[in-house]
């Protein structure tokens, strides 16, 4: 039989103001399936997650001052994927007809047979004004508005846009002062009120309000980009509309909304996004955990693991166990690892019979439960240090098997161990290594700073962060200022230690050296930030 071929097509969508949650369930569950993903400068990066580990993502965003795909570039990606039978998602901020030069691409597509759809979003013009709280019709002060871009101002007719009541203004951060000139003279009060939304929908959320005679001295030297502009008498009610929890102080003061702006009582960790590194393949329970805190999370994978050069080492091990006193494991990765090669052995967990089985961590305490085992000792506070200072016996003649892994690391725990006595085997049982890239999503967040809060829960994820991030970002600035203004948050003291050495300072130290207590960490951190 023929093979039929498999027939591509062309999403427009648009991704709404930024937060996943307010996209449709339609444009959410085609970046689901999407084989290739056309995306725009300000879509936002946790969108970047949304789409499968092996679709292609192609950043053809414009940014001013910086080299921009051409739009005749971009139409023929869309083409050329599409004759491919890929299912290609275009991904334009806010709603794709509106502003989002989606004429060009549509002409593309037809002239080339390529079937194509568009999927409605949520156009910033509405979103933003309603973030902060600005209806855009009200039955005795707005009964229309008009939305404009003022890309271009001097192509507008200002005489007829100065007599709407109310005016919603995009792309017009850069061209303020015309504004302001161009509505004043053609008849509007210098009194009349002006707001501008900056970043709207986000955890970067600012809103200024005053008036057209000083909206221009409120916002000297200050970027307004990306902004919508509103201009009209129901800019005044935005004060009335707000939480009670929001201080929304009038005019001159910039605010930082939470992004579920209508909620009450925000959870404690509302409008902050946070970057969590982990391991490749990792279970995402922490990141599930802050995204209930109300947290805009991003994972960045920074650790692989796996098999190590050769399992000779550890086999012996195995093969010997009855010769041991002591099984130590530390990581969830080495409990994993050693029990997986004792069953490939021919063996199972009654091969530890006599073997005592002390672990760090309450983590690895619960892996190690998996196999249906309880550890004989967890020493307190979680940390190898605390582990020698505990141990419950002596360890004078003691034989202690100790499956690691393979790069090295707990010098300090073998030497210590190895002083009190105790003959330790060290075996590698797995390896770790640096990923070759940074997902796009958690790139483009960086790039952005629109992250508030990096966690790293090992030594490792810091190296390993530290190494990406020095390689693709170190043509335009260094990690320092890649970090600049972000909270490093740290699991413990060994992993603290890591990021001083190489970032030169923590900000947030887990008391209880586990993710539940980095977690807490992070809440007592967002309730005094």
């Amino acid at each position: 039989m023929t093979k039929i071929e498999e027939r591509g097509k062309v999403y427009l969508v648009g991704a709404g103001p930024g937060d996943v949650a307010y996209l449709t369930v339609k444009a959410y569950n085609l970046l689901a399936a999407a084989q290739v993903l056309v995306y725009d400068a300000l879509v936002d990066a946790q969108l970047l997650q949304c789409v499968p580990p092996n679709c292609l993502k192609l950043d053809v965003g414009k940014r001013g001052g910086k080299p921009s795909t051409t739009q005749t570039e971009i139409n023929k990606l869309l083409v050329k994927y599409c004759q491919q039978g890929k299912q290609v998602v275009r991904l334009k901020s806010g709603d794709p007809l509106i502003f989002g030069r989606c004429t060009s691409e549509i002409e593309a597509l037809k002239a080339s047979g390529c079937d194509f759809e568009l999927i409605p979003g949520i156009s910033s013009a509405l979103a933003a004004p309603l973030f902060a709280g600005i209806p855009l019709t009200d039955p005795v002060l707005s009964r229309c508005f008009a939305v404009l871009t003022a890309h271009e101002p001097e192509v507008l007719d200002w005489e007829a846009l100065s007599r709407l009541e109310t005016l919603v203004i995009l792309m017009g951060g850069q061209h303020l002062p015309e504004i302001v000139h161009q509505l004043v003279q053609h008849g509007r009060s210098h009194l009349t009120p002006i707001a501008i939304i900056r970043w709207a929908g986000t955890p970067r959320q600012k809103i200024w309000t005053a008036q057209l005679g000083n909206i221009l001295e409120q916002t000297t030297g200050l970027s307004l980009s990306p902004a919508v502009i509103v201009v009209g008498e129901v800019v005044g009610l935005h004060k009335y509309l707000q939480p009670e929890k929001i201080d929304c102080q009038d005019s001159t003061t910039a605010q930082t909304p939470m992004l579920n702006n209508l909620s009450a009582s925000p959870e404690p960790l509302t409008g902050k996004t946070i970057l969590v590194t982990r391991s490749v393949g990792q279970s995402s329970t922490f990141s599930d955990r802050l995204t209930t805190l109300g947290a805009t999370v991003i994972e960045m994978p920074t650790l692989e693991i796996g098999p190590p050069s050769s399992w000779e080492a550890l086999d012996d091990a195995i093969a010997h166990l009855s010769q041991f006193d002591w099984l130590i494991l530390t990581s969830s990765n080495g409990i994993d690892y050693f029990f997986e090669r004792l069953i490939a052995q021919g063996k199972d967990t009654r091969a530890l019979a006599g073997v005592k089985i002390a672990v760090v961590g309450e983590k690895t305490a619960n892996s190690l439960k998996q196999y249906s085992l309880q550890p004989d000792f967890i020493p307190p506070n979680f940390v190898a240090d605390s582990l020698i200072e505990n141990f419950p016996e002596k360890l004078d003649g003691k034989k202690v098997l100790f499956p690691r892994v393979e790069s090295g690391g707990r010098e300090i725990l073998v030497k210590e161990l190895t002083l009190k006595g105790a003959k330790v085997i060290e075996v590698a049982a797995y390896q770790s290594c640096c990923p070759s890239s940074i997902p796009s999503g958690a790139e483009l967040a960086l790039q952005n700073h629109n992250v508030n809060v990096i966690t790293f829960a090992s030594s490792k994820t810091v190296q390993f962060f530290y190494q990406l991030t020095e390689k693709i970002f170190s043509q335009n600035s260094d990690v320092s200022q890649l970090l600049e203004n972000v909270c490093i948050a740290s699991i413990g003291p060994q992993t603290s230690k890591t990021c001083h050495d190489l970032f030169g300072r923590v900000d947030v130290e887990a008391q209880e050296y586990t993710l539940d207590g980095l977690t807490q960490a992070l809440i007592i951190w967002a309730t005094n930030y």
